[in-house]
């Protein structure tokens, strides 16, 4: 996620956020002009909630109708997943273009919450499982 965001910010024709959690949120946008700061300069720990990331991103977003938000992960959500779709309803209707890259395994395969995807896609929230060279197409 952080080679993506280094090379989503090295657009001047866009403003990109870089945000990573765990059960903490962190915001690295500040670190974007630094791809390998962002590779080894950030730990997390265990534990996902998707639903506390989301909550601060939404915070970072003024132009709803020109905005993407971009989740990576396995959407496997550790907080409250009722309040996570909710949310993610709530951006879409406010025009919010939502896309999630799913996690892959070590071995290239998609390792995901399917029972999440589905609930997103019933939104019209496309999931992805590709690498990230193959994402633009």
């Amino acid at each position: 996620s952080s080679v993506f965001g280094a090379v989503l910010a090295s657009m001047r024709s866009l403003k990109t956020s870089l945000v990573v959690f765990d059960t903490a949120v962190v915001d690295l946008t500040d670190r974007l002009h630094d791809p390998v700061e962002l590779l080894f300069g950030t730990q997390l720990g265990g534990g996902t909630d998707i639903n506390r990331a989301i909550a601060y991103s939404q915070g970072l977003i003024t132009r709803p109708a020109h905005s993407i938000f971009i989740l990576i992960g396995d959407l496997y959500e550790g907080g409250v997943r009722q309040e996570m779709l909710r949310r993610v309803a709530a951006m879409t209707q406010a025009g919010v273009q939502v896309i999630v890259l799913l996690a892959l395994s070590d071995e290239g395969a998609p390792f995901y919450d399917h029972d999440n995807a589905a609930a997103l896609a019933a939104m019209g929230v496309p999931a992805f499982a590709c690498t990230p060279d193959a994402f633009p197409d």
